[in-house]
């Protein structure tokens, strides 16, 4: 054999290679294209499934508050048959309805969570169970509401003491979600010598929150320790003042240069915490003033509730959903976050 068929030779081969290398690298090309598609739509299901998670968590809300408030003249003719609930149906309405509500929301997530605790790739089974099969966890749902209603009232109230725990722990998730709401909304409307209306914006909500706060601070007292008998209110108004200064004297120190924003925001919402807390006492130990006690507080109750509704959903969403503060695995190709996890987990802790 000649050098030139030799060397022609050669150069076809080489050819061949060449072209072999370039089909399986559009090949590996194309697959990872595939996946990454595939990757995405999984992952927006899993993401999505989050907040129809929280949908539902929002749900079982304002169904333990019908139960609290409007079950017994509404359901009293449909479940007086149950042995559980009494002859007036006393023990399935109220606050043992709410119980039984809430262990019911309890109960469905925790299967969830049992269900999706080892979870780590998005192509497994217990994701696509997490992210869809919406019909059969609907049915899940009910028969888990429905559960807690045949359960002797001493192993519900059993389970309000137990929960006590766990809602004291979902209490501090949710101060993590509204500090981070409060730095997100702080950030968005940091003074930008570029957006002066921005900054002019950011001063005016700062100012409006602390008056907020203060008008709040003036009502507790006058309408809540109006006589030195309540000192338990007049402690707690008084703590909530000093938290206050605190937090505004921190704000303005030069080295955390937060402005007054934040502050401001956490202001109300701690005023708020403990309008609440204040007016969760005793009925035989209330310090109401008169006219207050006279007057129709059907509207304070309202605004209390969607205050509270709010705060809670939005921990549950913020958490659940929106979990890199809480991010328990790393990130990898293919990898799920566990945030399926801590979204069950999350709302585990705030059915209690």
């Amino acid at each position: 054999m000649s050098a030139s068929e030799v060397t022609a030779e050669a150069t076809v081969v080489h050819v061949n290679l060449r072209d072999t290398q370039s089909m399986l690298e559009e090949g590996v090309i194309a697959s990872l294209e595939l996946n990454k598609v595939d990757y995405a739509v999984e992952r927006n299901k899993s993401l999505r499934a989050r907040y129809y998670f929280g949908i539902i968590f929002l749900i079982m809300n304002l169904v333990a508050w019908f139960f609290r408030d409007y079950g017994q003249s509404v359901l009293l003719p449909f479940i007086h048959y149950i042995k559980v609930c009494g002859n007036e149906g006393d023990d399935c309405f109220h606050s043992l309805g709410v119980l039984r509500v809430s262990l019911g929301c309890y109960i469905f997530f925790l299967v969830m969570f049992l269900t999706t605790v080892k979870t780590r790739k998005l192509c497994e089974h217990q994701n696509l169970w997490h992210s869809g099969w919406w019909e059969v966890k609907s049915v899940l749902l009910l028969v888990s509401m429905a559960l807690p209603f045949f359960f002797p009232s001493e192993l519900v109230q059993i389970y309000g003491e137990i929960a006590r725990i766990g809602a004291g722990i979902f209490l501090l998730l949710q101060l993590v979600s509204v500090i981070h709401f409060i730095t997100w909304w702080n950030k968005y409307w940091t003074p930008d010598e570029e957006r002066k209306q921005r900054c002019s914006l950011g001063l005016f909500l700062s100012t409006m929150f602390y008056v907020a706060s203060i008008s709040g601070i003036v009502y507790l007292y006058t309408s809540y320790a109006s006589r030195t008998s309540c000192s338990l209110n007049i402690f707690f108004i008084t703590w909530t003042v000093i938290l206050l200064a605190a937090m505004m004297v921190i704000s303005l120190n030069s080295k955390v240069n937060r402005g007054l924003l934040s502050s401001g925001i956490m202001a109300s919402y701690v005023v708020f915490l403990c309008w609440n807390a204040i007016r969760s006492e005793p009925a035989t130990i209330r310090c109401e003033t008169k006219n207050q006690e006279k007057g129709n507080s059907s509207w304070i109750t309202i605004l209390g509730f969607l205050i509270a509704i709010f705060a809670i959903v939005m921990a549950a969403f913020s958490t659940g959903i929106d979990s890199k503060c809480f991010q328990l695995w790393i990130f990898s190709y293919g990898i799920l976050p566990g945030g399926n996890v801590l979204c069950n987990v999350v709302h585990q802790l705030g059915s209690e």
